[in-house]
């Protein structure tokens, strides 16, 4: 099984150029923040994700795959227009 150091630097160094900083959480599990290196502008947090389950690296490129699937969701509802009221 990988150390958590090992794990963070897996996942951080996944979402280039945007920035991810992994921290683990007081109950035991794992926060991971991304957000854009330059504005600071958080993309996407996501927060209890079970160390348990990233038990070598298929699983967390499996949960890397998961997130970039949720930064994309999250980025296209930034984007989506939004409807004007008509005066």
């Amino acid at each position: 099984m990988l150390s958590i150091l090992e794990i963070r630097h897996i996942i951080e160094s996944a979402f280039l150029p945007l920035a991810c900083k992994c921290a683990v959480e007081p109950q035991g599990s794992l926060q991971a923040q991304i957000f854009d290196p330059i504005s600071g502008q958080v993309e996407l947090l996501v927060t209890g994700i079970s160390i348990n389950r990233l038990t070598g690296k298929q699983a967390i490129t499996k949960l890397i795959d998961e997130v970039r699937e949720e930064l994309k969701l999250a980025h296209a509802e930034r984007s989506w227009p939004r409807e004007r009221a008509s005066s």
